[in-house]
């Protein structure tokens, strides 16, 4: 076994591998960008070498960097977690040259399968069965636009190179096409320094199911049953579950065959996932199931096949890495119970998923689930990065006692100070359409009103807010005149406090008696009130005249940041009239582009930004004069 590991990654993943790490006696080294000097992997590892700035590209996506913190540490083997480098085959190449172990497949299959047209030609040819779509070479606009048009929409844009719903692109109409091909094909090179994109037909009611495989150096291959990963907002998983619900035995065993065959086709090594997309339309069939692509490394939700295989993934894969054979042999598994997890982001789905930034005021997790997390009270979450927070994740005998079991740990997990996903996914996981085992990938677009349902703040929030606010008026308590009481020689005051509510004033009185429910509430740094109660976090604002003047301008006279990030397009310029929803720039953020559009018909004043400003949030990108004329 190795002495010393260094983990080439951040966050969950890097403090997930340094736990099993020092369970076997290796010694662990973590490396950290600027923005992660403080982080909790880096604190967890025995040794931590920073490699360089907040943007990836300049520390955890530098080669050269992760093999020098290795050299000055000694580390005999490094553990490439997911995302990215674990799946790209010149640092497993280059760290053979260095001898040092990558723990993961040998560069051969990462190139076989990294790209999805070469992956889907390659299982076509071993008899794996893949989705009709196009995966060629001529990457023409005109030659992919016909393509689709034989394929026959709805069809799915998708980057060759990509993963986590960056470079894809859904088109329901010809006339479409080529605007989300440029978006999508953007995209991919932004992410993966690769535009090239093939096209699929569009499932109307996929099931993304995915099945765990693990290879070792000896010729032996083994399949841990597969996760439903069907729960995807923004083509990016949310809640993932193991076994797949209404999976036979007699179809479970036809697609862990399948996967097994597509990694011995590549000659695979250590952990890797066959991913395939399902027909579910009629149910689960197996004429109706997919190959789509093999991802080569750990996936985020690995742990709810260790939760019921009873394995430790990343120990297999250092085990695997080592040299040895696999610990068990097809015979040897089997599936106890059912494991759902879900992904807490730190986001807003108010605001279409639109992630969140902030420093993580309060954050406590409920109790009876596993908690896999890179982050700690006051940790910050910041816009270089994904901006998940935690997996949770729930074990119990039966599908319905774990899903229970989450959406109650969640309903008593407290986080305030970034905007977060935790009541949406209690809704998800309490909906009674989930409960039936009726999911697809568009369940979150077919139920968005019952799991965001835009609700107004309960009354008792205000309340609870209100006596929040009033206690800070009072720094010295033991000075009478201090005391926010209302007192008076006539008798005790009415007593009200005021917050900005949709740009206007709400007064609101201080509860006479003590509130009795399940909440708690806290003022933030910035001055506002954050109520939690249930799983869900409640932001109120204390009411300032400027601060409401202001607020009603914004939402009539200029578009603004929703987050940090940097601005990669613009569509118009000052004179122009637009529509409703017209584009008017796109920021790229946390990964992931975001298209901001005109609120209502209006004049363009003034564009205020440029393509390659990188800006904070609440930057105004344009200004508008009164609406246009009908």
């Amino acid at each position: 076994m190795f002495k010393t590991l260094l983990i080439a990654n951040r966050g969950e993943i890097a403090c997930r591998v340094i736990r099993t790490a020092r369970r076997l006696g290796i010694a662990t080294v973590a490396v950290y960008s600027d923005a992660d000097a403080h982080a909790l992997h880096v604190t967890s590892a025995d040794r931590a070498v920073r490699i360089g700035p907040a943007a990836a590209r300049d520390s955890y996506l530098r080669i050269d960097a992760i093999l020098a913190a290795a050299k000055e540490t000694g580390a005999d083997a490094i553990h490439p977690g997911y995302g990215f480098l674990s799946e790209n085959a010149e640092f497993a190449e280059a760290c053979a040259a260095a001898g040092i172990v990558f723990v993961g497949p040998p560069p051969s299959a990462i190139r076989a399968m990294g790209l999805k047209d070469r992956a889907k030609a390659l299982m076509q040819k071993a008899g794996v069965p893949t989705v009709p779509g196009y995966h060629g070479e001529d990457q023409g606009h005109a030659h992919l636009k016909r393509e689709a048009g034989r394929i026959g929409y709805p069809v799915l844009i998708k980057a060759v190179a990509g993963g986590g719903g960056k470079g894809m692109r859904k088109v329901d109409r010809a006339e479409d096409f080529e605007a989300a091909l440029e978006g999508a094909q953007r995209e991919a090179q932004n992410a993966f320094a690769n535009a090239a994109v093939l096209i699929e037909k569009y499932v109307s009611r996929p099931r993304h199911i995915e099945v765990q495989v693990f290879a070792d150096n000896h010729g032996n291959a083994v399949y841990l049953f597969e996760r439903d990963c069907s729960l995807q907002r923004r083509h990016q998983k949310v809640i993932e579950e193991a076994p797949a619900p209404g999976m036979s035995a007699a179809m479970r065993a036809a697609i862990g065959e399948a996967a097994v065959k597509a990694a011995k086709a590549v000659n695979y090594s250590g952990a890797g996932t066959i991913e395939f997309i399902a027909d579910a339309s009629e149910g689960l069939r197996p004429d109706r199931i997919w190959f789509m692509e093999m991802n080569t490394r750990l996936q985020v939700e690995h742990p709810v096949t260790e939760e019921i295989t009873g394995t430790d993934l990343v120990e297999w894969q250092l085990r695997v890495a080592a040299g040895e054979t696999l610990p068990k042999t097809q015979d040897h598994l089997g599936i106890s119970g059912h494991a759902v997890e879900v992904r807490l982001y730190a986001e807003d789905p108010d605001s279409g998923f639109l992630p969140s930034i902030g420093t993580l005021e309060c954050l406590r997790f409920g109790e009876g689930v596993r908690i896999e997390t890179g982050v700690r009270e006051d940790d910050t979450v910041t816009p270089y990065y994904d901006p998940m927070i935690a997996k949770v994740i729930a074990h119990a005998p039966t599908r319905e006692e774990a899903a229970t079991r989450l959406a109650d740990a969640l309903a008593k997990t407290y986080v305030a100070g970034a905007k977060t996903n935790n009541a949406f996914l209690i809704r998800a996981l309490r909906h009674p359409a989930f409960l039936g085992g009726d999911i697809d990938t568009g369940f979150i677009a077919r139920h968005e009103t019952d799991l965001i349902p835009h609700a107004p703040v309960p009354e008792d929030v205000y309340a609870m807010a209100a006596g929040v606010l009033a206690r800070r008026t009072a720094p010295h308590q033991d000075e009478p005149w201090d005391i926010y009481d209302g007192f008076r020689n006539s008798g005790r005051a009415a007593q009200f406090v005021d917050f900005l509510v949709d740009g206007k004033r709400k007064s609101v009185a201080l509860p006479g008696t003590p509130l009795n429910f399940d909440t708690d509430a806290l003022r933030l740094a910035n001055g506002d009130i954050a109520v939690m109660e249930g799983g869900e976090t409640f932001i109120l604002h204390p009411y300032d005249p400027f601060e409401a003047a202001d607020a009603a301008g914004t939402a009539s006279d200029r578009v603004v940041t929703p987050m940090p990030g940097k601005i990669i397009q613009i569509h118009v310029k000052p004179g122009d009239a637009v529509a409703k929803g017209t584009p008017l720039a796109v920021l790229e953020a946390m990964k992931m582009e975001h298209t901001l559009v005109a609120p209502a018909d209006v004049l363009i004043a003034s564009v205020e930004v440029s393509p390659g400003d990188q800006v904070p949030d609440g930057t105004v990108v344009a200004r508008f004069d009164a609406p246009k004329a009908a």
